[in-house]
């Protein structure tokens, strides 16, 4: 062991686990540390702050070691301004360029610290006239002035809530067994608190929304102001207006019965659709009077309905350029303070890449596989709920109206 670099940290390092799992980093990865300073918080909102001499075998290793603890919010004790290089091409990025976390991001600019704007993971940050932005590789201009390596970047990675909350009361693993009636009752506890504290809530859905009759559930959330952004894709639009139109959705009737012919009923609906010329041209025609995207429009609530490669139609309001999707979501997104995933794997992974990790996360769906990738982001106020959509909804939205003029205290 030869090579030795000093970093430090601040915050609640402790209940956070956050200097726990810099120290097992540190061995995993075969280097030595020795702890210097530790200074540790004496009341609940007191920062602990520590400083760690970290050992490797060379410069190479513990470079590698490095770039790890940083992701953790570990930082060099004696920062230089962060550097950057010139991108020589548009979508070509400079060797060595700095990737990002969902979590808050800083570089050093100039002697000052200064937030990286709009921070999701997986992208760039380009730095121009003292402003830093968090730029996806398709972004990237020639001659952009784009960060390299670790030096002057400094992460925040989530820390366990002060305050008890929904998301502090409840660990974010994924269970089954939980009991979902009372956290159902929380939930809505929250979405409650939410909304009058001005918040604003997203909500990502697949077509099993519609399939097992909850559609009506969450088209009465978004009709009482609950829901600010709905993320879908084609196919929840075509049988939630299948459903309006001919009562069945991939041709069953709501008791779940195949009407004969009723497979063709979802092509059906796309053709009165097309027909109209747009969803909206359809309600004000009277030819859909109800379903979710209906009071999406009535309440003038932004909806994206991003394409697949899987899609029959599609409608006209679905985008089908990929990156144009991607990029609606992510304006429509801005902001967001609480995500409710529903029911689908593809879009809920696709949004979580485009959230910071302290947007608080909900995620419900059937298959325990979708609920526990979307709790591996890395965000500290994240839930799993593994039960039937179409038992929840309704379950949630009868729980926002008791609550909704008087909001209960969460349990201990």
């Amino acid at each position: 062991m030869s090579e030795i670099a000093d970093i430090e940290m601040e915050g609640h390092l402790i209940d956070s686990q956050i200097l726990t799992k810099v120290l097992d980093k540190i061995m995993d990865m075969g280097g030595e540390f020795e702890i210097k300073t530790f200074q540790i918080g004496q009341k609940k909102n007191d920062a602990s702050y520590v400083q760690v001499t970290v050992t490797g075998e060379d410069a190479p290793h513990l470079d590698r070691i490095l770039l790890e603890l940083h992701a953790l919010g570990a930082r060099l004790l004696e920062m230089e301004d962060v550097r950057t290089a010139i991108s020589p091409a548009d979508m070509v990025v400079p060797r060595g360029f700095y990737s990002t976390t969902n979590h808050p991001t800083y570089v050093r600019y100039q002697g000052s610290w200064v937030e990286v704007e709009h921070n999701h993971m997986d992208c760039l940050i380009v730095l121009n006239d003292g402003r830093a932005a968090c730029t996806p590789i398709g972004h990237i201009k020639k001659g952009d002035r784009v960060v390299i390596g670790t030096s002057g970047v400094k992460v925040v990675p989530p820390e366990r809530p002060r305050e008890k909350t929904f998301f502090g009361f409840m660990s974010n693993e994924v269970s089954s067994e939980r009991p979902s009636g009372e956290l159902v009752r929380q939930l809505a506890a929250e979405i409650v608190r939410t909304k009058q504290s001005g918040g604003k809530i997203a909500v990502v859905c697949g077509p099993a929304v519609v399939h097992t009759g909850a559609a009506p559930a969450l088209a009465k959330l978004i009709r009482e102001g609950y829901v600010d952004v709905f993320l879908a894709g084609n196919a929840v639009a075509v049988h939630d207006i299948e459903r309006q139109l001919f009562g069945t959705s991939l041709g069953m009737n709501c008791a779940g019965n195949a009407i004969s012919g009723g497979h063709r009923n979802h092509l059906y609906a796309i053709s009165e659709i097309m027909a109209s010329g747009s969803i909206k041209n359809a309600i004000a025609e009277g030819k859909l009077k109800g379903g979710i995207i209906y009071e999406c429009i009535q309440a003038g609530k932004p909806f994206i309905l991003a394409g697949s490669i899987r899609d029959d139609g599609p409608l006209p309001e679905v985008i089908t350029d990929t990156v144009k999707a991607k990029d609606a979501m992510d304006k429509a997104l801005q902001g967001v303070d609480m995500t409710i995933m529903l029911g689908t794997m593809l879009h809920s992974i696709a949004v979580g890449n485009l959230l910071p990790s302290f947007v608080k996360t909900i995620c419900v769906d059937i298959n325990p596989a979708t609920v526990t990738k979307l709790m591996d982001r890395g965000s500290a106020q994240a839930i799993g709920l593994v039960t039937d959509i179409g038992i929840f909804l309704p379950q949630l939205v009868e729980e926002i109206d008791k609550q909704k003029i008087k909001v209960e205290p969460v349990p201990c």
